[in-house]
């Protein structure tokens, strides 16, 4: 008798494999211990993923659509960015473990020359600014990438405790402030 294809597979799998990833990163993420936690079988795993990498690649994938998501919704820049601090700080390990293999797994180069090979979440964030200031898309391209590490890099010191608890919120005002002056500055040109 042939087997039937189990429609729910894929997502189980990239559920218990989600679940395994927030909990020990990568390191945690073997089949035989996936398999377990997604009630199916290796072999089952492999006839829909071709290997470990293609797992954690689509975890990225189903990430960078969630992030996505939550900050697309938003009616400015600055809200849009403080949804994406609020995402990193709500999932600390999947945002630091995303970016971590965001280009080494989606096979992109860390030299991107495109903004579209930054994903959909800086191509809105991107957007959103050429709505606000003028300028060509070079212009555009060198500020979101200025206003993207201002923002991962509040959230990397939020997540990594490497600020005192009490500065938190000083931090967090600290980065709408300079975001807001930099849209601010370039919008004045």
């Amino acid at each position: 008798m042939p087997r039937h294809a189990d429609p729910g597979l894929e997502r189980r799998v990239l559920d218990a494999a989600q679940v395994l990833w927030r909990s020990g990163g990568d390191k945690r993420l073997s089949m035989r211990v996936l398999a377990r936690a997604a009630r199916t079988n290796t072999p089952a795993i492999y006839r829909r993923f071709e290997s470990r990498q293609g797992i954690l690649r689509a975890l990225l994938l189903r990430l960078r659509h969630e992030l996505y998501e939550v900050v697309r919704t938003s009616a400015s820049l600055e809200e849009g960015l403080e949804r994406y601090l609020d995402f990193a700080l709500a999932r600390p390990q999947e945002y630091q473990l995303y970016h971590a293999h965001y280009h080494e797994l989606l096979g992109e180069t860390r030299a991107a020359k495109k903004a579209e090979e930054f994903g959909p979440t800086f191509l809105w964030a991107q957007s959103k600014l050429a709505e606000r200031v003028r300028g060509n898309d070079e212009q555009h391209l060198r500020l979101t990438l200025a206003l993207w590490g201002v923002a991962h890099g509040t959230a990397m010191l939020l997540i990594s405790r490497s600020i005192p608890d009490h500065l938190t919120e000083e931090l967090r005002s600290a980065c709408r402030e300079a975001i807001a002056s930099l849209v601010r500055e370039a919008g004045s040109r």
